[in-house]
C-alpha cells in the first residue's frame, strides 16, 4: 500500500506539441511525409509516458500528428476548439493521467501559459520540433509547474 503522502507527491503531466510539417497552400493541409515521420517520432518519444488522454484541434494536420500515439495506446483523439483555450485547460486539469495536446504555432504558447508553464520565445512558422512537458507538483504558487522543453527527432529523408 502506498502511503498517502507518496501518492500526493506523484506529479501530473501535460505534453504540448505543434502538428508536424504540413503541405503548403491548402485550406486544411495534411501532413507531408516529413510531418508523418515526426508524428511517428513523437509517438515513440511518448510511448512510455503513460498518456491517458489525447486532444487535437479539428484540423487534418493536428489529428494526423496525434493519431500514431492514439493508435499505439488505444486512445481516441478528443477534439478541442483552438479559439477556446481556457475551456480546454479547465477540462484537462480535472483529468487523471498524463495528457497530450496537439496545437498550432499561433496557439501553443498561450496554452502553455494557461497551463501555468513558461513557453519561451514564440514559435516560428517553420518550427515543428518543440515538445513541452509541464510537470505539476502538489504545491501552490509559481513553483507548482515545471516546464521542460524537448525537441522531437527530425524527420529523415529529403525535403518535400
Amino acid at each position: 500500500m502506498i502511503p498517502p503522502s507518496t501518492a500526493l507527491a506523484a506529479p501530473g503531466m501535460v505534453y504540448l506539441v505543434r502538428h508536424g510539417e504540413k503541405l503548403p497552400d491548402e485550406k486544411d493541409p495534411a501532413l507531408t511525409a516529413q510531418g508523418r515521420q515526426r508524428a511517428q517520432n513523437i509517438a515513440a518519444m511518448l510511448s512510455k509516458a503513460g498518456i491517458a488522454h489525447i486532444f487535437s484541434t479539428p484540423t487534418n494536420r493536428t489529428r494526423q500528428t496525434a493519431q500514431p500515439l492514439a493508435q499505439a495506446s488505444g486512445l481516441m483523439v478528443q477534439e478541442y476548439d483552438p479559439r477556446a483555450p481556457k475551456a480546454l485547460v479547465e477540462k484537462v486539469k480535472v483529468l487523471n493521467g498524463p495528457v497530450l495536446v496537439v496545437g498550432h504555432s499561433n496557439t501553443l504558447s498561450e496554452l502553455v501559459r494557461l497551463f501555468g508553464g513558461q513557453p519561451g520565445p514564440e514559435i516560428a512558422d517553420n518550427e515543428y520540433d518543440r515538445v513541452y512537458q509541464l510537470v505539476y507538483r502538489p504545491v501552490s504558487g509559481p513553483d507548482a509547474v515545471t516546464t521542460v522543453l524537448f525537441t522531437s527527432l527530425p524527420p529523415t529523408g529529403p525535403a518535400p
